[in-house]
């Protein structure tokens, strides 16, 4: 097995194409796990972190670029990133345990392709966006639409997620990840929940996105619960209508670590929360 460590985009790309089954490394906490655990057998690892920009949170456009090679625990330590998504840098903070979260990655947990990944459903709640290069060029690309199935995501031969792109904060909104898990730490998400809102200044709900993770093969975004707070104040009714909208949504599976009634029941009630505690956000609450 070759591992390579280029210091340009267009060298990794090279190697990328023209190595069938090499494989990208940013983090490596899941590739490491595979090769160990011989799910894998790449020929070449490429090593992408020495790429400039791959390990720099950079303001853009009024949000912020988050190179592929920056980890959940360097995300944690900016201030600028925690104030405008702390819902997006949360998720990434629970990615395993404090160890893991000082080199996991949130382009690598996107591009996992785990239907129960954490920072997935927060990224996709924030419509992040992903800078994809490849033999044919660049291009942006939706979070939603990188994962395609468990363990398979878009990206072309050649291709790897260069950064991720978070949005300008827009005013008076909040945003939120949770996540239910059998133990304390250190688990998969059984279900999990990011969720953004904008509120009016009479705190009626303007905007909204609603995503959720591990209820299906890929995560969500439920239009419908977006649909059933805005124009509405976060009462119970409000609630309890998102609430319905996820629970309807989840199309999760049984198994040894929860049916899917119970699924569909937690995915309306981490909804609930998270729209309660983005919304003291949206209004410079602690929360």
């Amino acid at each position: 097995m070759r591992y390579e460590a280029p210091s340009r985009e267009e060298d990794a790309v090279a190697l990328l194409a023209g190595e069938a089954g090499a494989h990208v490394l940013a983090g490596g906490t899941d590739l490491l796990v595979k090769l160990r655990s011989e799910m894998i057998e790449p020929g070449m690892i490429v090593d992408i972190k020495r790429i400039a920009g791959m390990r720099e949170i950079v303001p853009e456009a009024g949000g912020w670029r988050i190179g592929a090679g920056v980890s959940g625990a360097e995300m944690g330590e900016h201030e600028g990133l925690r104030a405008d998504w702390p819902g997006v840098v949360e998720a990434a903070g629970l990615i395993g345990s404090t160890q893991i979260q000082g080199r996991a990655t949130i382009a690598g947990n996107l591009c996992n392709a785990s239907p129960a990944a954490d920072s997935v459903p927060a990224m996709v709640a924030a419509g992040a966006m992903v800078r994809i290069v490849g033999p044919k060029g660049v291009r942006e690309l939706p979070v939603i639409d990188v994962p395609q199935a468990p363990g398979k995501t878009a990206l072309a031969p050649g291709e790897f997620v260069a950064s991720v792109f978070l949005p300008p904060r827009a005013p008076h909104s909040g945003d939120c990840y949770l996540r239910f898990i059998p133990r304390s730490e250190m688990d998969i998400a059984v279900v999990g929940c990011g969720l953004w809102l904008v509120l009016d200044d009479a705190d009626r709900v303007t905007a909204a996105r609603v995503a959720l993770g591990a209820v299906g093969p890929k995560v969500m975004l439920v239009e419908e619960a977006a649909e059933a707070l805005i124009g509405r104040a976060l009462d119970d009714a409000a609630l309890g209508d998102l609430a319905t909208a996820c629970s309807k949504a989840a199309t999760p599976m049984d198994d040894k670590r929860g049916t899917v009634d119970f699924r569909r029941h937690v995915s309306g009630v981490l909804a609930r929360r998270a729209a309660g505690i983005a919304a003291k956000r949206a209004k410079g609450e602690t929360a």
